[in-house]
């Protein structure tokens, strides 16, 4: 499985972006797919997932505020944020389960195998 995100980019707060995770490899519907983010001097930490039913997760410091979605033909996996905050600021990560872990919850970090190579966030 290889992932690709793009549509980083800086913003001011309270504005909107989009942020996108194209996959090869594999077909989108059969993992649990999320996104992480890591600011510098942070721990990665996990932000959102949707699962192969297309059921979102959000962690409670981002819930109302980012979406997350897949087009399983296209194969790719959305995050839209809006009302951005600077504590958005991070590099964004996306992530595939794989192994079908589902034992360990969808937001942790061992959940998933394989990641993409991150696209920064800049809110000012």
């Amino acid at each position: 499985v290889q992932l690709v995100e793009s549509g980083g980019g800086s913003v001011q707060a309270g504005g909107s972006l989009s942020v996108s995770c194209a996959a090869s490899g594999y077909t989108s519907d059969h993992y649990c797919l999320a996104w992480f983010r890591q600011a510098p001097g942070k721990e990665r930490e996990g932000v959102a997932a949707i699962d192969t039913t297309g059921m979102p997760t959000y962690t409670y410091s981002v819930k109302d505020r980012f979406t997350i979605s897949k087009d399983n033909v296209k194969s790719t996996l959305y995050l839209q944020i809006d009302s951005l905050k600077p504590e958005d600021t991070a590099m964004y990560y996306c992530a595939a389960d794989e192994s079908g872990k589902w034992w360990i919850p969808v937001l942790r970090f061992g959940r998933y195998d394989s990641w993409g190579q991150g696209t920064q966030v800049t809110v000012s």
